[in-house]
């Protein structure tokens, strides 16, 4: 459409008074604006909240509406602390922890919205087959691919799993190997050290997932993520949990954008992006096909890949998850918390809208494991104010035994064919502990001494053999049993 002569002069006219209007307003709000604003934004809030429990996301929130249902659980309020012992490392990701908050609660308001999936269809054996990854994401990566990276950039000592040293002693007559781990992330709250069933190692080092196979001592091939032409290194996604399927044919990845990933590692290709939260994704847990997650702004979401709607149930606690893991029968799901709360959730899904025992330690429940031969008993480790060792019995919600280590417990496996239960630590020897646990003593049997910084994470070989460590000194240990 095009204006005439005096049309456009109208037009000038109107938009220099306008222009005018808006600088005098800028520059000499009147008495009482900023008040009025602030209360029209709390309406704005209320009325938006309002309506996500009642009708599913608002128009303002990036969700597709899908089909409508009514909330599965009525919303707690959530009081996320930002007290970690390992702060957001950028402003951006403070801000998406804090704002975050009321989009998710939208999100599990409306459990059938499913928000942006990868398109995928149903084979006849009951896998998902996937069109072509998108533009940006993760992309498979042969081994040879890595080894000539690192020759390009000169330094062999960087590439993930290079040998550090050679195998040495402990003073327990246990046998270390040690590799590299660069780029591993100093983060007490994440997990990002799994072992499969069939004894191949996952490891996240910043955006970057390498699968390493213990029986070959060599690297299988690694995920990279693909950056977006002209993205800054400190935008790309960064790798906050991670958990193999209990075949060992699938790998679950969560990111500190709330994105999850399931990729099929045999075929090496990505299986489905599953929505789920819009904050930092902190622990994974599977129940046969079920796959549980746990955020930083304390939502729990079950889902399963194989529906169109993946997201089937959802539970909520006031304080952001640490850690999350089903029982070795599938009967109950422990979570932790930030706040030092150890919650059991009942196994129907669908109705758990309250946990049916709760326990509490003075610090973070980070490091957490079931007891695999005692089925309702738990363990749990103390952070760096705490350091106590604890056995939980689930039933009656008691601590039964516990043990001093005078140290950070930052991660905590049980090695269920020696009947071990295996912990690593912080300050002040960084130390890998095993110990005895025959009810209801809980004895230490000997200390694997070799990382210069705390252990953040652990993993044990199905056949107990091997206990695999990382630590924050980037670096990768094998240790004997």
């Amino acid at each position: 459409m095009q204006l005439t002569g005096g049309e456009s002069n109208d037009w000038d006219n109107m938009t220099r008074l306008l222009r005018d209007f808006v600088g005098k307003r800028r520059h000499c709000p009147s008495k009482g604006q900023n008040d009025t604003h602030h209360v029209s934004y709390k309406e704005f809030r209320r009325r938006i909240i309002q309506r996500s429990s009642s009708e599913g996301p608002a128009e303002s929130t990036p969700l597709d509406t899908g089909r409508q249902c009514e909330p599965s659980f009525e919303f707690d309020t959530v009081c996320q602390r930002l007290e970690l012992d390992s702060p957001p490392r950028h402003h951006e990701q403070a801000q998406r922890v804090l704002h975050g908050n009321l989009q998710e609660k939208a999100l599990v308001g409306g459990m059938s919205h499913c928000g942006a999936v990868t398109p995928g269809t149903f084979t006849a054996r009951g896998q998902l087959a996937t069109e072509p990854p998108p533009e940006q994401g993760w992309v498979w990566r042969a081994a040879v691919q890595e080894h000539e990276n690192a020759q390009q950039a000169g330094s062999d000592e960087k590439r993930p799993f290079a040998i550090l040293d050679k195998p040495s002693f402990s003073q327990q007559g246990k046998s270390a190997i040690k590799l590299a781990a660069p780029s591993l992330l100093n983060d007490y709250y994440a997990n990002l050290l799994d072992c499969s069933c069939n004894g191949i190692i996952a490891l996240a080092l910043g955006s970057c997932v390498y699968l390493w196979n213990s029986k070959t001592r060599g690297l299988a091939g690694y995920l990279d993520l693909r950056p977006r032409p002209g993205q800054a290194y400190h935008q790309m996604q960064s790798i906050s949990c991670l958990s193999w399927s209990r075949d060992g044919t699938a790998l679950c990845l969560g990111t500190r954008r709330g994105e999850i990933q399931l990729w099929d590692v045999e075929h090496k290709q990505n299986m489905r992006c599953l929505p789920s939260h819009l904050s930092v994704v902190r622990a994974l847990a599977w129940k046969q096909q079920l796959l549980s997650s746990g955020s930083v702004l304390g939502h729990i979401h079950h889902l399963d890949p194989r529906a169109p709607t993946p997201l089937v149930g959802a539970a909520v606690q006031k304080e952001g998850i640490c850690s999350l893991q089903w029982s070795p029968g599938d009967d109950w799901l422990a979570s932790g918390s930030t706040e030092g709360h150890l919650r059991i959730w009942d196994s129907d899904i669908t109705r758990s809208r309250q946990p049916i025992t709760t326990m509490k330690q003075p610090s973070a429940v980070k490091a957490m494991g079931w007891c695999p031969w005692q089925r309702k008993m738990i363990a749990t480790g103390g952070g760096w104010k705490d350091g106590e060792l604890r056995i939980w019995d689930t039933d009656s919600g008691t601590c039964v035994t516990s043990a001093n280590t005078n140290s950070q417990i930052c991660s905590l496996r049980w090695a269920e064919k020696k009947k071990y239960l295996v912990t690593g630590h912080g300050l002040p020897h960084h130390q890998v502990n095993c110990w005895s646990w025959e009810f209801p003593s809980l004895t230490p049997i000997y200390q694997l001494a070799g990382h210069s910084h705390r252990v953040l994470h652990l993993a044990i070989h199905p056949d107990s053999t091997h206990i695999f460590s990382a630590g924050a000194d980037q670096q990768f240990h094998i240790w004997d049993m």
